[in-house]
C-alpha cells in the first residue's frame, strides 16, 4: 500500500520575515490515485512535492508513505521515482541505458534489468528507440524516456514536477493522455504538479488548488468547477476563467449595470448583512439576449473565434466603473467589434456568490 499523508507539514524559508512556502498543509492521497497539485508561480506545489521527495525539509509537522513517517528519511529510502521538467537523461548512455540505470546501481542482474527496460519500452512505445542517444529523441520522446526510467524502479509513488511544460501545445495534449492512461494501467500512486489548470482538469482524479503555500480546496475536477470553495479557486479554475465582480446586493438579487439578477432565497439568506457581494458567473452561463429584453449593455472588444464556439470580450458599466465580462457565444454567429449587444444570464443556478472581503463562499 503506498498513501501518501501530509500531516500539518510546513516548509519555512529564513527572512525577515520568514516566507512559508508551505504552510500547514494537510493532504491524504489515497494507494493508486493520481492527485494533481496546482497553483500559480509561488504557490508551493513544487516544494510540496519535493518535501514529499526528500529534497526539501520539513520544518514542521510530518510525511508518511504508506503509513510509514519519512519525514526524515533520505530520498532514497522513499521507495519515490521523480520525473523532471528537464528530463535529466544523460547523453552519453543509450534510451536503454538510461531506463536501466537506476537499476545497474541497486545491482540488479542483467538479464531482468533487459526484461523490465523492454517492458517498459513497450508500454511507451520506444522499443525501436532503445539503441539511440538522447540527442536523437524528439522533446515528447525523451520524456516518454524519462517516464521509463521512473517505470522500470516500480516505486511505491511517482511524482511529477511540470514534466510536459517544454513540449509543444500538440504533444502535451497527447502526452498527458497518454501519462493519464498509463498511471490508470499501472496503479501506482501519482502526484503531479502544474500550474496549468486545464492540465490538472483533464487527468486527476482529484485537484489540490494551492495560493501563497495554504490549501485552498482539494476535489474532483467536477467539483472544482460547480462549487469552488472560494474565489481564487473560482476565478482559477475554467478557462477561460469565470466571471467575477463585486456588485451591490439587495433583497431581491445582485445589481449589475441597473439590472437586478434574481438571487435564490439560500443565497439571499447568506448574504444577510452584506452591502456588496462578489458575484461570479462562468462565460457559458452568460448569453446575448434580444434589444428589447432586459439585460447588461456591453460593448464588443474582442472576440475570440475558436471555430464550434467564440469567447466575446466586453465592457458593462458597474456602479462608477467599466469592467470586462466575457460570454461564450455560438461560433458561427458571433457579435462585430464595437458592437452595442445585451447580456443576460441564461441558468440562474450556475450563479456563484463569495464574501467581498474573504472571499469565502457564501452559499452551502
Amino acid at each position: 500500500m503506498a498513501e501518501v499523508s501530509y500531516v500539518k507539514a510546513s516548509r519555512i524559508f529564513s527572512g525577515n520575515p520568514p516566507v512559508r512556502a508551505v504552510d500547514e498543509l494537510s493532504l491524504e492521497v489515497s494507494d493508486g490515485e493520481f492527485l494533481v497539485l496546482v497553483g500559480p508561480s509561488g504557490s508551493g506545489k513544487s516544494t510540496a512535492l519535493r518535501m514529499l521527495a526528500g529534497l526539501e525539509d520539513v520544518d514542521e509537522g510530518a510525511i508518511q508513505i504508506g503509513g510509514k513517517d519519512v519525514t526524515n528519511v533520505p530520498p532514497k529510502g522513499r521507495d519515490i521515482a521523480m520525473v523532471f521538467q528537464s528530463y535529466a537523461l544523460y547523453p552519453h548512455m543509450t534510451v536503454a541505458e538510461n531506463m536501466g540505470f537506476a537499476l545497474k546501481l541497486r545491482g540488479v542482474n542483467k538479464a531482468e534489468i533487459k526484461a523490465k527496460v523492454e517492458e517498459a519500452a513497450k508500454m511507451l512505445d520506444l522499443t525501436k528507440y532503445l539503441e539511440r542517444k538522447p540527442k536523437a529523441l524528439s522533446g515528447g520522446q525523451r520524456q516518454r524516456v524519462a517516464m521509463g526510467r521512473a517505470i522500470v524502479r516500480e516505486p511505491s509513488v511517482f511524482l511529477m514536477d511540470e514534466p510536459l511544460s517544454n513540449l509543444d501545445a500538440k504533444l502535451r495534449v497527447e502526452t498527458r493522455a497518454n501519462i493519464a492512461a498509463l498511471q490508470q494501467r499501472l496503479g501506482t500512486t501519482t502526484i503531479y504538479v502544474t500550474h496549468d489548470q486545464v492540465e490538472a482538469m483533464t487527468m486527476g482524479h482529484r485537484v489540490a488548488v494551492l495560493k501563497d503555500g495554504l490549501l485552498q480546496q482539494c476535489d474532483t475536477p467536477r467539483a472544482l468547477y460547480d462549487r469552488p470553495a472560494n474565489a481564487f479557486v473560482a476565478g482559477f479554475i475554467g478557462s477561460p476563467a469565470m466571471n467575477l465582480k463585486t456588485v451591490p446586493i439587495t433583497s431581491e438579487g445582485a445589481k449589475l449595470d441597473g439590472v437586478i439578477v434574481p438571487l435564490s432565497r439560500a443565497a439571499l439568506d447568506a448574504a444577510v448583512g452584506l452591502d456588496e457581494v462578489t458575484f461570479g458567473i462562468r462565460p457559458e452561463a452568460l448569453g446575448i439576449v434580444p434589444s428589447g429584453e432586459e439585460g447588461m449593455e456591453m460593448t464588443v472588444e474582442l472576440v475570440e473565434e475558436l471555430g464550434a464556439d467564440a469567447l466575446v470580450h466586453g465592457a458593462v458599466k458597474i456602479g462608477d466603473s467599466s469592467q470586462r465580462f466575457v460570454v461564450r457565444v455560438d461560433g458561427r454567429t458571433p457579435p462585430t467589434l464595437g458592437q452595442h449587444v445585451k447580456i443576460a444570464v441564461r441558468d440562474h443556478s450556475e450563479i456563484h456568490l463569495f464574501h467581498p472581503e474573504s472571499g469565502e463562499r457564501l452559499e452551502a
